[in-house]
């Protein structure tokens, strides 16, 4: 049975990972009214993606004997001035999750309990990859500057290629 300080952290980490998924749908909208299709379908692609993680919590702290309390999810924003202000959002908030992790990782190990932070080191490496993925579009971005719109359209052409693989597939 987890520990219920860790129970609820777990529980916030799941309603962070949900708003995550609907701040990318929010932009995945804002890019659809402004023709980025591309862009749009990344965003979707990364909405799949948040709910997986979420889930993947979920399920875990269900196995552990946790009470799982779903809490409101805030709006997200709706505009942003450009594709790179967006990208930039994406970024930060990227870097966000990371201290939330961080912070959830920390507990672990001032709990003991090894088991949680054993399941946690996943999210630890992923969130590497989750800055560097939105760190390089906010750089490619920067580099086509904003009155570029061939570059934009490449780059969406790009971004509309993404793949979602789910990360917790083959795990039973």
């Amino acid at each position: 049975m987890i520990k219920q300080n860790l129970a609820d952290a777990l529980n916030k980490q799941i309603n962070a990972e949900l708003y995550s998924a609907y701040l990318y749908l929010s932009m995945a909208a804002y890019c659809e009214n402004i023709s980025l299709k591309g862009f749009a379908h990344w965003m979707r692609m990364q909405t799949k993606e948040e709910v997986a993680h979420a889930m993947h919590m979920y399920e875990y702290l269900a196995e552990r004997g946790g009470r799982i309390m779903l809490e409101t999810i805030a709006a997200p924003p709706t505009e942003w001035e450009s594709p790179l202000d967006m990208f930039t959002e994406v970024y930060a908030h990227e870097q966000k999750v990371t201290g939330l992790i961080n912070d959830l990782v920390n507990l672990a190990q001032d709990e003991r309990d090894h088991a949680l932070y054993t399941f946690l080191q996943w999210y630890v490496s992923e969130q590497v990859e989750e800055e560097a993925s939105a760190d390089e579009i906010v750089q490619q971005l920067k580099l086509m500057g904003q009155d570029n719109p061939s570059l934009l359209f490449m780059l969406d052409r790009e971004l509309g290629q993404r793949v979602f693989v789910d990360p917790f597939a083959n795990q039973a």
